[in-house]
């Protein structure tokens, strides 16, 4: 019903993800769920500011 925030991503295809963040100001985080990620960047807290 609402907006998804899960995006499956297959091996070996890049996957851009385009969001507006206007109204939305505050912190969030972007992860991946494989564990081994984690030591790649793929968990990051980001700030959005208006």
């Amino acid at each position: 019903m609402g907006w998804k925030d899960v995006v499956q991503c297959p091996p070996g295809m890049v996957t851009r993800i385009l969001v507006l963040f206007q109204g939305y100001s505050g912190r969030y985080v972007w992860h991946c769920h494989i564990l081994e990620h984690q030591a790649n960047e793929m968990m990051r807290p980001y700030e959005i500011l208006t």
